[in-house]
């Protein structure tokens, strides 16, 4: 996402070129190209799939629609099983149209997870459950805190559910470094993506690239490889700028400035 104006053949190449050896994905440009491609693709590049992003969007309460919303996480297991990556990352959904109410959200998102979790297992693939700033609580995601999450998660076995750390989305809850090391070897992804301000109009694609903004990403870093994580650290960045410019470019920034302040 961080370089979507970038096809995949573009991403896959620009990545191989720059020495990176995993790459998110998400599931729209791949469906586009097809499931069995991208799988081809990537690995003919000597790249894997650290994650595949996004199942999610559980919290409907009429049946026809959580139904639907099921098949969909399942066909998303199956994509995430086929692109040889062990981890889906969902992100919760929002109230439902007309709903107020965040606790019977959350209730029927842990529902939907004891659906899925067994399935997901009998694929290879862990269920990641991110939470999101509390300002995408209404429309996008009701599980907005690294506690909300885990208690979610906590429910089922940790190879089977965990959860999902962006810097974006936790860095402001003081309770996140505590929940961290509560997470465990629930972490099931690390993201990385700056805070700056003043925030764009519709606030969504207002991630700022690494040191340009409040977040001090190299002790993030360090808390959730205290708490044990030694997986992927992915760079994921919604910005309207970087998508306006050249591709390999924002990639090779980006590689830079993980180098100057994660690392």
């Amino acid at each position: 996402m961080t370089v979507r104006q970038l096809s995949l053949p573009e991403l896959v190449a620009a990545c191989a070129e720059s020495g990176i050896g995993k790459v998110g994905l998400w599931r729209a440009p791949v469906q586009a190209y097809g499931v069995r491609e991208a799988a081809a693709l990537v690995r003919a590049a000597g790249l894997a799939v650290s994650t595949l992003c996004r199942g999610g969007f559980l919290t409907a309460a009429d049946p026809g629609e959580r139904a639907a919303a099921l098949a969909d996480n399942r066909r998303a297991v199956d994509e995430a099983a086929a692109l040889g990556t062990d981890t889906l990352v969902l992100v919760s959904g929002g109230l439902p149209a007309g709903g107020r109410d965040l606790g019977a959200a959350r209730d029927r998102v842990a529902d939907a997870l004891a659906e899925l979790a067994p399935y997901a297992e009998t694929h290879g693939v862990r269920l990641a459950v991110e939470p999101l700033h509390p300002m995408f609580a209404a429309d996008r995601c009701v599980v907005s805190t690294l506690a909300q999450a885990l208690d979610l998660a906590e429910r089922f076995p940790a190879h089977q559910v965990g959860v999902a750390v962006d810097t974006y989305h936790v860095w402001w809850d003081d309770r996140a470094p505590a929940q961290i090391a509560r997470a465990g070897g629930r972490i099931h992804a690390f993201q990385l993506a700056d805070w700056t301000t003043p925030l764009p109009a519709g606030v969504l694609d207002g991630r700022g690239q690494l040191g340009d903004g409040a977040i001090d990403m190299r002790e993030w870093r360090g808390r959730v490889e205290a708490a044990g994580y030694t997986g992927p650290i992915e760079v994921e960045l919604f910005n309207e700028e970087l998508w306006a410019r050249d591709g390999r470019e924002v990639l090779r920034e980006t590689v830079a400035r993980y180098l100057e302040h994660a690392v």
